[in-house]
């Protein structure tokens, strides 16, 4: 089963977005202030309202490219983004049939547990083909029991280490220390990077 762009558009338009947060995700802010190269090519896939890719923008970062099935949150993004910031670099696609890069760093934030549980092999197989070699897969994995009730649809440490260990380095994989308060105790931080 795929969640289709139906879906999602409809959900974004209705505002059932409860996974929004409204700011960048301070984990994910603390990772982005570390990064030095600004030529950096991050893809941000299923980004959503996009609040990375305005940081990372307004941070210098010169080679975005966004990614979402839905046009909503990409036309919202549009109005948000700096105006040197390229349209064409705000992509509507199915992550699935996404097949530009490769990519340097692909920032991961809520999208791998909004899939439905069937696809994360398929993700992780997606994952190792954009990405060039040494190249890392960063950002936030839910971690509360796996549920049919998603999304969001949960995850574990293990479950984790097990579908990304064949493909990926797991340099950090560890309990997120500055999650918002209703996220704390539930997200992992990690960094996988491309064997």
């Amino acid at each position: 089963m795929r969640l289709n762009k139906a879906y999602w558009q409809q959900r974004y338009e209705a505002r059932k977005t409860g996974w929004d947060m409204g700011m960048v995700s301070p984990p994910l802010a603390a990772y982005i202030d570390q990064l030095t190269e600004k030529n950096l090519r991050i893809l941000l896939p299923g980004a959503g309202m996009g609040y990375e890719a305005v940081y990372l923008a307004e941070a210098g970062f010169k080679a975005l490219t966004v990614l979402d099935i839905a046009p909503y949150p990409l036309e919202s993004l549009k109005e948000r983004l700096p105006a040197s910031f390229a349209a064409e670099n705000l992509v509507e696609a199915d992550f699935f049939d996404f097949k530009e890069g490769p990519f340097d760093l692909v920032l991961e934030h809520t999208f791998f547990c909004a899939l439905p549980p069937e696809l994360r092999p398929e993700y992780v197989l997606t994952m190792n083909a954009l990405l060039r070699p040494g190249g890392k897969l960063a950002g936030l994995l839910f971690d509360f029991p796996l549920t049919p009730q998603g999304p969001p649809f949960g995850g574990s440490k293990e479950e984790y280490e097990q579908l990304f260990t064949p493909y990926f380095h797991i340099r950090v994989l560890e309990r997120a220390t500055n999650s918002i308060p209703p996220r704390q105790g539930s997200e992992l931080f990690f960094i996988f990077e491309k064997k």
